[in-house]
């Protein structure tokens, strides 16, 4: 349980930092900015997993942070495109 809510807070935050850098109007609120970060994070995960593999016994890719708020960058792009 506490590996969700820890999803949703870093999701969050990711989706902020993606909404901060992406210039536009984002009108969207807590729940929708949270599903961008989460889903801007797989979207990292599988960018940084492409060029290189964790090492062994890793969880987490070195520079996901920073793929993750990229991730979150092209999710928002196609989101505000369809709307």
């Amino acid at each position: 349980m506490l590996h969700i809510i820890w999803s949703i807070i870093v999701g969050f935050v990711v989706g902020l930092i993606a909404r901060a850098i992406l210039p536009g109007d984002h009108a969207m609120g807590f729940f929708m900015t949270a599903l961008v970060g989460i889903v801007g994070s797989v979207v990292g995960g599988l960018i940084a997993r492409t060029f290189s593999k964790p090492k062994e016994g890793q969880p987490v890719h070195p520079a996901g942070l920073l793929l993750s708020i990229i991730g979150a960058m092209i999710v928002l792009f196609i989101v505000s495109r369809l709307q």
